[in-house]
């Protein structure tokens, strides 16, 4: 995830916030990690992660460590939140770079369900303002989308199809029309959602893992998107467009799932990174990096997407 910001996030090369804090440390070696990756005099290979690392372990109270993997989604959010929070250390001088960067805004429609079967019940149930809809602004960092699930059988054949969606159809979650129900323990509730702010780099987080009490499931479906030229205009509310700069999007950043053959559950996670000036993407394994071919991105598990909005004169 770290090379994933800092294919990028040229921004956090030059960090200046309190010291005497244990987020402060955050920063700095943030800000340092920044630096040593885009000194041009730097040989690559020499750019050690292990300080940034011991940081993370430490300021997370050992929440993230390196004997133990974690959902980088969960990391990701965690780290996000954690830089904005002590960039802000000084209450006089407010640093907002990553709001600005990755934070967009929803329209959330919310209205509760009445539980019972009675209709004349429910018809005078639904006058009541506790049954009426709501409506509220939430800020994002990243949207998830949800995938459907898997075939439960084989097809004729015999064989284990693996099923396809398009990227577009899952964000239509969305649009503000598509609704989608979150029950409670007690409650019942019907919500929808439109974007009414896009950010500067759009993450979009594919849930592709349902945990029990026993183990958790991976959904293996392939989620088909383009690489250049992703329109998010349909999802915009209508009275926000003109106030967006673009709805266009271009990936620069792909978290996928690699589960090799043999491993059994042992789940990987590898990124695919796009080199700007050269417009060649490279698959990252480790520490190894080699250049692929661009329609191998949209082949994989992807788990993580980070898109750069595209400028408009572009």
């Amino acid at each position: 995830m770290l090379s994933c910001l800092l294919n990028q996030f040229k921004n956090y090369t030059d960090l200046n916030v309190l010291p005497g804090d244990l987020a402060f440390s955050l920063c700095l070696r943030f800000g340092e990690l920044a630096r040593k990756v885009w000194n041009p005099g730097n040989f690559k290979n020499h750019v050690s992660p292990h300080e940034m690392v011991q940081c993370v372990v430490k300021v997370s109270k050992k929440r993230f460590m390196l004997e133990k993997q974690k959902d980088p989604i969960e990391f990701l959010s965690w780290f996000l939140n954690n830089l904005h929070l002590a960039l802000n250390l000084d209450k006089k001088r407010k640093v907002l770079i990553v709001k600005r960067t990755f934070q967009g805004k929803l329209k959330t429609s919310s209205r509760k369900v009445p539980m019972t079967d009675d209709p004349k019940e429910k018809k005078e149930l639904l006058k009541t303002p506790e049954y009426a809809t709501t409506e509220a602004i939430q800020p994002f960092y990243f949207l998830t989308l949800d995938v459907p699930s898997p075939p439960l059988f084989m097809d004729p054949m015999g064989f284990n199809i693996i099923p396809q969606i398009a990227l577009l159809e899952l964000l239509c979650r969305y649009n503000g029309v598509q609704e989608k129900e979150y029950k409670t323990y007690k409650d019942y509730f019907i919500k929808r959602f439109i974007i009414i702010k896009l950010p500067k780099y759009l993450i979009l987080h594919v849930k592709r893992f349902s945990h029990n009490y026993f183990f958790d499931e991976k959904n293996p479906t392939i989620v088909n998107f383009p690489l250049k030229g992703l329109d998010l205009s349909g999802y915009l509310h209508p009275g926000y467009r003109t106030d967006a700069k673009s709805s266009i999007y271009n990936l620069i950043s792909n978290v996928f799932i690699d589960q090799e053959a043999g491993t059994g559950d042992k789940i990987n996670y590898c990124i695919h990174l796009l080199h700007k000036p050269t417009s060649k993407w490279y698959l990252v394994r480790d520490i190894r990096v080699t250049e692929i071919m661009p329609p191998m991105v949209s082949l994989s598990e992807s788990y993580i997407q980070i898109w750069e909005q595209q400028e408009i004169n572009s």
